[in-house]
């Protein structure tokens, strides 16, 4: 049996803010831009409806940064780049995700591979220049 999610201000208010934003929040970021206008919000509502999306495919996580899990809005396979610096991600358009990948891993090893994630990690523009002054 299917189980059915009520509509929820808060969980609308939560989506929608993580898809209007360009960046990959945390949730504890996405609680702070949502208390003010929902001063009863908890962490753990917004911890609780994050899972709730990603377990509906509305959004996916992006792997944890300084400690911190990140999720996007954009659930197409798409890569991302980590700052080591300023701990950003941002996505990296132009960058083709290699099918080949999941080809070869389910050949080589007999595994039904269906996607594989791309991150990137090193400095980005900024934390170089901020490096080069220092």
């Amino acid at each position: 049996m299917e189980k059915t999610t009520r509509y929820s201000k808060k969980r609308e208010a939560i989506l929608m803010a993580l898809r209007d934003t360009e960046g990959h929040p945390t949730a504890e970021w996405l609680y702070q831009k949502l208390k003010p206008e929902h001063p009863d919000l908890s962490l753990g509502t917004v911890y609780r409806n994050l899972t709730l999306f990603r377990e509906q495919g509305q959004i996916r996580s992006v792997g944890v940064v300084d400690g911190h899990e990140r999720f996007d809005a954009n659930t197409a396979d798409h890569p991302h780049f980590v700052c080591e610096g300023c701990h950003a991600v941002i996505d990296i358009p132009g960058i083709e995700d290699d099918r080949q990948v999941e080809r070869a891993v389910s050949h080589t090893y007999g595994f039904a591979a269906r996607h594989h994630d791309l991150t990137v990690y090193g400095l980005c523009g900024d934390c170089m220049q901020s490096q080069s002054k220092a």
